[in-house]
């Protein structure tokens, strides 16, 4: 029996400038913390021949070409294409379509644990790629590497992507400051979850037709990832929170169809009741909010009373595990 368990992750500047629609053309950097909620995976071999999959649905099937699970399936073709017989559960701390990457760290777990059933190592970045060539180049979908990447390598780092290229970087962040953090940043579910995929085709087409808008948008984004590291390594942390109120406002510009008016109120809520900086994690649409607090008992306060409830968490700093 195999289980892995791989970390999510949220997003502290830069985000959607690690699609290749934008990184290929202008170069991408953000800042990324995995957080301590996974996804697990229990990967073992049955008696009988048949693949059963536990997930958010089941499957019992008998070739791979039956499955319907798209990650899955391509990921058994391509890794398990002999095999004909496998259990695989799935458990998730947070629901997916919330925004903190659960499909990159999905997609890292399953080859993770095929690879350790397999009795074979994966380095990270070879492991992070592969998992990136499965959701991106393989399925097509709209989305980038920087789940992939955080969950493989666990920690707050900085990613610089380019065409043929990642730079992975750990941020230089002393233990007071990161205790600061950890106090002081707050995750609420908004209870509206979404698909990252449908909300960053219409970026991702835009990019490609090279829409100035969108492209200094995310130019604007990119800059404040770096501003963000800057800010965290010096321990700038009043500084850092602003920033995040900049992303808020970066990502209604690009897509303000995304944040609907309760996610609005309740972002106003939460700055109105002790939080200095917030922005919305993911691609938009719904997920969660991430604060930082001065107050973080009046802001819980004031969410709770609004049925909304904070997520608590700390950082990760293992990276995708195999527990047994």
């Amino acid at each position: 029996m195999i289980i892995i368990k791989s970390p999510l992750r949220i997003t502290f500047g830069g985000g959607g400038t690690d699609l290749p629609s934008f990184y290929n053309k202008n170069g991408g950097f953000l800042i990324s913390a995995t957080i301590d909620k996974y996804i697990y995976i229990n990967l073992y071999e049955p008696f009988k021949d048949y693949f059963f999959l536990k997930y958010s649905n089941y499957e019992k099937v008998k070739k791979i070409k039956n499955i319907k699970h798209p990650i899955i399936k391509k990921i058994f073709e391509r890794y398990l294409p002999s095999q004909n017989k496998i259990e695989m559960q799935v458990a998730a701390d947070v629901p997916a379509g919330t925004g903190v990457g659960s499909s990159g760290a999905f997609t890292v777990a399953l080859i993770k644990a095929i690879y350790s059933y397999q009795n074979r190592s994966i380095g990270h970045n070879e492991l992070a790629e592969k998992a990136c060539q499965i959701e991106i180049e393989d399925l097509k979908r709209n989305v980038g590497k920087q789940d992939q990447y955080s969950s493989v390598y666990g920690g707050i780092n900085s990613y610089q992507f380019s065409k043929n290229k990642v730079v992975v970087k750990p941020l230089k962040i002393s233990k007071p400051i990161l205790e600061k953090l950890d106090d002081n940043l707050c995750l609420f579910f908004t209870k509206f979850s979404r698909s990252a995929d449908m909300i960053l085709k219409k970026q991702n087409i835009q990019t490609k037709k090279n829409n100035k808008e969108i492209i200094k948008n995310l130019e604007f984004n990119k800059e404040l990832g770096i501003k963000s590291k800057k800010f965290l390594e010096n321990g700038e942390l009043d500084d850092f929170a602003e920033v995040l109120n900049e992303q808020w406002r970066c990502k209604y510009e690009r897509s303000p169809e995304t944040i609907n008016s309760r996610i609005k109120f309740l972002y106003k809520l939460g700055l109105d009741n002790g939080a200095s900086g917030g922005k919305l994690v993911g691609a938009g649409g719904g997920g969660f909010l991430l604060f930082y607090a001065h107050d973080k008992e009046k802001l819980i306060n004031a969410m709770s009373k609004e049925g909304i409830e904070e997520m608590r968490f700390k950082f990760d700093f293992n990276g995708v595990t195999r527990i047994i």
